[in-house]
């Protein structure tokens, strides 16, 4: 007997607007990973998400009466375009709440699609919340992004053309933001294809359903990273949560058995570069997400000869982002370690550390020359170098290992992000100062946000270093030197947070010790 979500897959609409997806081969990362590995390409909908099954799939069930009244939903991104595009199909009024932190180039594109869109609120939360009053108060009929069976039966429908296409599958990998693909996809290969594994994937700055698991229920983050938007979700929802617990406990296959799998921007990254590189389409961060989990996956358990599938969810990719992507690709696929050396001050001592390095590629070099008290004062100096891998971690271990047995003074950065975002962009000499204090912010990418902090600085503060680089998403990232005392400080994170910007105190970061104090 068929489950009452399967039965609901089964009967979903999406194909009045969607299109059934390929599933195509990726050849060269399927002869890297030893195993036959395809991308579901969710990319290539209408508009450029899977969210529109859901979306549509909720609106077109509508009585008669809902549908004359209108829709209303909250979103700053693909649900939006979903439900724009599902509206204007079906010649419904619709609202669309996004927040007033919504890059221009989304708000332009629900609108391109027939969206009615209403900016308000700094955050998702507050849209979300005034969505949902505003749906009360005007008859509006509320669609959730993934809370809901409808939503959710339209979502996996992904899987039910997954295991038309290819019926050997054994595992699929999932994207997760709210849970509502997680479920449909889990949900029908639960009852259809039990022997199929599903494999969560979140990014490590927003993973909500780890958290659930880790604490037996579902809990909300304090925060989530942005970079990742469309999966930067601070608590899964409640129907996709239930039917993870169902999948967990139900089926001998024990689905989603591994738990969840949490990627690194960095990672995700490479795996953008990955799809280019198969397929030449560009996607976005949380398109590729699964891919990035699938290949974390595949190595960390040394898997090979198995049929694994990367849904690759959305190609709504703002353009601003690329540049930060390129750059963080190759330390993504372990091709480039970041170090921070301390060498002699003396003519000779870099062509000493080149052969130090036996003959490995320097991809980035990053020095100035520290004032000296005395002309013949020879104190060390603190490079900032990058060097190419060609075995990974393996390789980059073994580089930490031989600079300091060669004498050197050696930190490695590659996992550092203030290092990488921040700190290799200021390299040009010492400040000198003993009372500056800094700090890593976190602004919102909207109009009047600097004036608002500088203003709640006041007078009180010098600000000594400012560090300031969009890479194309809702916050932008900061990074500050104020002059204060440890206990002044304080204060400074107290001002900040009540003003919603996220504040962290960073003095102690070996990147700034070395190269800017």
């Amino acid at each position: 007997m068929l489950s009452k979500w399967v039965r609901n897959i089964l009967q979903a609409t999406v194909y009045d607007v969607a299109i059934q997806t390929p599933l195509d081969f990726a050849p060269k990362l399927s002869a890297r990973f030893n195993n036959d590995i395809r991308l579901k390409r969710e990319d290539l909908q209408p508009v450029f998400s899977f969210k529109l099954r859901g979306a549509y799939n909720r609106i077109s069930q509508l009585t008669e009466e809902q549908k004359a009244r209108g829709v209303i939903c909250a979103s700053a991104g693909n649900h939006a375009q979903g439900v724009a595009f599902s509206a204007d199909k079906l010649g419904l009024k619709n609202i669309i709440v996004m927040p007033t932190t919504t890059p221009d180039i989304k708000v332009k594109a629900v609108k391109a699609l027939g969206g009615n869109v209403d900016l308000y609120g700094d955050s998702f939360d507050v849209s979300n919340q005034y969505a949902i009053e505003r749906s009360i108060k005007e008859g509006l009929t509320y669609i959730p992004p993934y809370d809901d069976e409808l939503v959710i039966a339209g979502q996996g429908t992904v899987a039910l053309e997954i295991n038309q296409q290819w019926r050997d599958v054994d595992y699929v990998f999932v994207p997760v933001g709210g849970g509502g693909l997680l479920a449909g996809v889990a949900a029908f290969l639960g009852d259809v294809a039990p022997h199929v594994k599903v494999i969560a994937v979140e990014p490590e700055g927003a993973a909500s359903l780890k958290a659930a698991i880790e604490a037996g229920s579902r809990v909300k983050l304090p925060q989530v990273s942005l970079f990742a938007d469309g999966t930067a979700v601070a608590q899964i929802g409640e129907l996709p949560y239930e039917v993870f617990n169902l999948q967990k406990s139900d089926h001998s296959g024990k689905l989603i058995e591994q738990g969840v799998i949490t990627c690194t921007n960095d990672e995700v990254c490479a795996a953008v570069k990955d799809v280019f590189e198969e397929r030449r389409s560009i996607v976005e961060p949380s398109g590729a997400l699964a891919l990035a989990g699938m290949k974390k996956y595949l190595s960390n358990n040394n898997i090979t000869g198995k049929n694994c599938v990367a849904i690759i969810s959305g190609a709504n990719m703002n353009f601003d982002r690329l540049r930060y992507i390129a750059e963080r690709t190759e330390i993504g696929e372990k091709k480039e370690a970041v170090f921070a050396v301390t060498i002699p001050e003396r003519t000779g001592a870099f062509l000493e550390f080149c052969r130090d390095l036996k003959g490995r590629n320097i991809t980035e070099f990053n020095y100035r020359a520290r004032s000296r008290t005395s002309p013949d004062s020879l104190e060390p100096a603190s490079i900032f170098v990058g060097i190419a891998l060609k075995e990974g971690d393996k390789e980059r271990h073994t580089i930490a290992n031989s600079l300091q047995g060669a004498g050197y003074d050696a930190h490695d950065l590659t996992d550092d992000d203030i290092a990488k975002s921040h700190i290799r962009y200021l390299i040009g000499g010492h400040a000198g100062l003993t009372d500056e204090q800094l700090f890593k912010v976190s602004f919102p990418e909207r109009p009047g946000a600097l004036l608002n902090f500088l203003e709640r600085l006041g007078t009180d503060y010098n600000i000594t270093l400012f560090h300031y680089r969009n890479h194309g998403a809702a916050d932008g990232r900061v990074l500050v030197g104020i002059q204060a005392t440890t206990t002044s400080s304080l204060a400074v994170q107290d001002m900040l947070q009540e003003i919603g910007y996220d504040c962290t105190p960073v003095t102690d970061n070996v990147g700034y010790q070395l190269f800017l104090k």
